[in-house]
């Protein structure tokens, strides 16, 4: 009967333990940052969904340094660019020693940080354990660097991802973090929780499809995002409790520490004002009498370049101030133009060297630059921004870039009401309503996502081993 419990238990995709109890507890964490700490340092590889401004670098940090001592090894700590800057910083705060690394002169014990572009510097046989923080980015590298990140990830003990957005508009999203954790990986997730709602299209080949899309070329990604597009994936009915089940037996997620149970105190987001721009184009599109909504992508590009001139000038007016603001924009001739016509404006480009961009972003954090142009998958992970509460950004397909870009100013810490104002043109109707569809949607998710990890936190395994009584009359 014992081996029949274990036997079951085994698919039921729960895990364990691999972890240890914790060595060291600082004072100075919360008491629901303890309990993730205690929780994932248990649990030997977790990862940690936690909102922006609740303190993930403190937590990072010192489940780091409990695997340093339980070790004697080193830790990596992957960040996004120029974050490694802040997290040292926070090392020196919180008094956890830390330095940032390029893979030379490793000492024998400690704690390393790392962009991700410097992952082909280190031999994962070096470390004891790995971070990743903001680890949502994992889905955004190309196939090659995820699967070298995942690898890099299978060879260590322990491991910990740490992020705010950990599937912003997708539960099937959370496959790749379970891959890095060396859990189920994103195609089993796929084949035991979800189904298609295209009955035509045989499982096989859409799982085949998902598999191609995460490890082959640009035409394998294109032809899953058709099929998605074709059908889309919904949870098994009766694989729901399973599915959340398995989620939060190796994640934790939270957005207030009263998602967990405990007190929210100081943790409270001051207001956030968002306002929608239309701006009218002083011609219609050529061959066109009026202007009318742009489809497929090329024609959304296309009414960008051919408003690009009065879309800067409104934005312009916009941060025509003496308080600090940040304008996030999609296109190189965008943030061009905004350095050109907003004055004292410092632009960051992808051609920057890390040294120059980290100097930026670094003199914008201290008030010697007052407006930052940038692009969101430049700086929008990770940096903290309280300092600035006005946010300006174009109407964009991606929900993650823009809650990442939002959330760099408004986030606990925020002293004043953050205004985010969101420019669209007449021809973007279609973007900015996906936009907003895609909020409303990702909003709705993460408070499903709480509430069912923590109703399925609440469900015992079943006893398998009990003594059945038998009927009399059998």
């Amino acid at each position: 009967m014992n081996e029949y419990k274990e036997f079951i238990l085994s698919k039921s995709q729960l895990g364990s333990e691999s972890g240890f109890k914790p060595l060291w507890m600082p004072d100075y964490l919360f008491d629901f940052q303890k309990a993730l700490v205690d929780w994932s340092l248990r649990k030997g590889r977790a990862a940690i969904f936690a909102d922006c401004g609740l303190g993930k670098t403190p937590m990072q940090l010192v489940w780091a340094q409990n695997i340093m001592q339980k070790t004697n090894g080193r830790v990596l700590i992957f960040t996004p660019l120029a974050v490694g800057q802040q997290t040292e910083k926070e090392g020196e705060k919180f008094d956890i020693e830390c330095h940032r690394s390029r893979g030379e002169n490793l000492p024998k014990s400690g704690i390393l940080i790392a962009n991700y572009e410097k992952l082909h510097l280190f031999n994962p046989q070096d470390f004891a354990g790995v971070v990743c923080d903001e680890s949502s980015i994992l889905k955004h590298f190309s196939g090659a660097t995820q699967q070298q990140l995942t690898r890099f990830m299978s060879k260590t003990p322990y491991r910990l991802l740490c992020t705010a957005t950990a599937a912003p508009n997708d539960y099937i999203e959370l496959g790749t973090s379970s891959e890095a954790l060396g859990g189920l990986g994103y195609s089993d997730v796929l084949s035991r929780f979800f189904v298609m709602d295209d009955k035509k299209r045989h499982r096989m080949n859409d799982v085949k499809l998902a598999r191609d899309a995460r490890t082959g070329n640009h035409f394998a990604r294109l032809a899953y995002r058709v099929a998605q597009q074709i059908g889309n994936w919904r949870l098994k009915g009766h694989a729901e409790g399973p599915f959340w089940r398995w989620v939060c037996s190796w994640a934790r997620a939270c957005r207030k520490p009263s998602d967990l149970g405990f007190d929210d105190g100081d943790f409270n987001l001051p207001p956030m004002v968002e306002r929608e721009h239309i701006v009218k184009p002083k011609t219609p599109p050529s061959g066109m009498l009026f202007v009318v909504p742009a489809f497929g992508l090329k024609e959304e590009r296309d009414e960008r370049r051919r408003t690009l001139q009065e879309r800067c000038e409104y934005i312009a007016a916009l941060v025509d101030h003496k308080k600090p603001a940040v304008v996030w924009c999609h296109l190189n001739v965008e943030g061009d133009r905004l350095a050109e016509m907003i004055p004292g404006a410092i632009q960051v480009k992808g051609p920057d060297s890390d040294e120059e961009k980290e100097e930026a972003f670094g003199a914008f954090a201290t008030g010697q630059i007052r407006v930052l142009v940038i692009k969101p998958k430049i700086g929008a992970y990770g940096l903290n921004w309280q300092h600035c509460a006005h946010v300006v950004t174009f109407a964009s397909h991606s929900y993650e870039q823009f809650y990442q870009s939002v959330r760099r100013c408004w986030r606990f810490g925020q002293k004043e009401t953050v205004n985010v104002d969101i420019i669209a043109t007449e021809g973007e109707k279609h973007v900015f309503d996906n936009m907003i569809r895609k909020s409303e949607a990702a909003t709705k998710m993460f408070t499903a996502l709480v509430a069912n990890m923590n109703n399925a936190l609440q469900i015992d395994r079943n006893n398998y081993a009990d003594e059945i009584e038998v009927p009399q009359w059998l």
